[in-house]
């Protein structure tokens, strides 16, 4: 039995390459790909969040680049740290390293001779028949460098007098093995990168009510010391702060603020990041009135919108616009109102795409790897759809349309939900800026 170390991003990262810009859930390449056929082959697969260490992946990482008999690298949403380990790798092996991308990747120099295997990712999933076409072909190449003497590292390749780092061979890599005893400091870390994300992800989904975030929060501290500069935990850690409300309302939007300012999202490339940014000044406008974070709020719904073209940015654009108009006067609230309408007519556009996605991505043998209807998010889109037509004056079809996602929020719920109450609460508010 060999071993497999992946090298890649885990989790939801933003796809920069993609326009509009895409969010890809790269678990899902991990999870029904690369580890379902590195398991057939026979070869332990361990992706670096999933080894247990104190504090910094650097030690095991490099060892596992060193040892490891095979390294699966994807490169998907142009990852730096999984390039430079790539590199890392073709420096310390000559054979038997691999490179995946989704179809969108370029790299950012000339390699043109390095093979890339390329797939489709949709976003949160990947189509069925795309996973059984890269598995087979994933397959394929693991038999043949498995079993072939030949240079597949450009390094080995253009300077054939190289000789392969002759380090001893690091301790075989062991995901869910305990560390060994040591002097180190009680406190350290004894789970993996990936199982605190996973008991993270679950205790937000527990979450119902303000003080439910609590455990989340810790959970995700203790993820930032493993990985103190990561997107994803920043912008979660940001949520979850000004969720929990404590020590006041105003004070975690505060913090929250200042946690999400070490992405730079004045000036950030990322939806997601600048959309957060967006609501924690949208709640600051609601708790303070002060005009500059009503200001900011509208630029940064706008930048998320204009990067993204989604719907979560363009709802919330619209009525920051309408918020605005509501306080101006003349021409100023006449170009909000204006601009609110026109964000709205291709919000609608945009959420009747998604919702014939989601219910095409429901039909039978898509329903594992494809969008599916799982998950609370089809309601969202919904609800989105409701907002935009109530704002464009279209109450009616807004009535109908939210009888039927509530009745299908309570048939997956089985009951009613903080949704309902929510997007109720979302409705009044909009009625009370729009002009009679």
């Amino acid at each position: 039995m060999g071993s497999c170390f992946v090298i890649m991003g885990f989790g939801e990262k933003t796809d920069f390459q993609s326009n509009p810009q895409r969010v890809l859930n790269l678990n899902r390449t991990y999870e029904d790909i690369i580890k379902p056929v590195v398991e057939e082959a026979g070869h332990i697969c361990v992706r670096a969040d999933e080894i247990i260490h104190s504090t910094v992946i650097d030690k095991p990482m490099y060892d596992n680049l060193l040892s490891a008999d095979l390294v699966i690298a994807d490169l998907s949403t142009a990852n730096v740290n999984a390039v430079y380990e790539l590199g890392v790798r073709h420096a310390l092996r000559p054979q038997r390293t691999i490179v995946l991308a989704e179809n969108n990747f370029s790299f950012p120099f000339d390699l043109n001779h390095l093979s890339i295997l390329k797939y489709e990712h949709l976003g949160k999933e990947i189509g069925f028949k795309e996973v059984m076409r890269v598995r087979q072909e994933l397959t394929k190449k693991i038999t043949a460098l498995m079993d072939s003497p030949e240079p597949d590292s450009p390094v080995f390749l253009f300077i054939p007098s190289l000789q392969p780092a002759s380090l001893p061979k690091a301790p075989a890599i062991a995901a869910a093995a305990p560390p060994a005893p040591s002097s180190a400091p009680m406190d350290q870390e004894q789970k993996s990168f990936a199982e605190l994300l996973a008991s993270f992800r679950a205790a937000r989904d527990q979450v119902k009510a303000a003080e439910d975030w609590a455990l989340p929060l810790a959970l995700l501290k203790r993820l930032k010391a493993m990985q103190p500069d990561d997107p994803y935990i920043l912008q979660q850690l940001a949520l979850a702060t000004y969720k929990f409300q404590q020590p006041d309302k105003k004070a975690s939007l505060i913090n929250a603020k200042n946690i999400l300012s070490a992405l730079v999202p004045q000036t950030s490339s990322d939806a997601e990041t600048v959309g957060l940014w967006g609501a924690i000044h949208k709640r600051l406008w609601d708790a303070t009135e002060d005009r500059e974070h009503l200001d900011e709020a509208v630029r940064a719904y706008s930048r998320g919108y204009y990067i993204r073209t989604d719907y979560y940015n363009g709802i919330n654009y619209a009525f920051v616009l309408d918020v605005r108009a509501s306080r101006s006067e003349g021409d100023e609230a006449l170009v909000d109102r204006l601009l609110a309408r026109r964000v709205r007519k291709d919000v609608l556009k945009i959420c009747d795409r998604l919702l014939q996605a989601t219910s095409v991505a429901a039909e039978p043998g898509l329903k594992h790897f494809g969008p599916g209807p799982g998950g609370d998010e089809p309601f969202w889109i919904g609800a989105t759809k409701v907002e935009a037509l109530f704002g464009l004056g279209r109450r009616d079809e807004a009535d109908l349309l939210k009888v039927q996602i509530f009745a299908k929020e309570r048939e997956r719920l089985g009951t009613a939900s903080w949704n309902e109450a929510s997007l109720n609460d979302q409705l009044k508010k909009l009625g009370e800026l729009l002009p009679p």
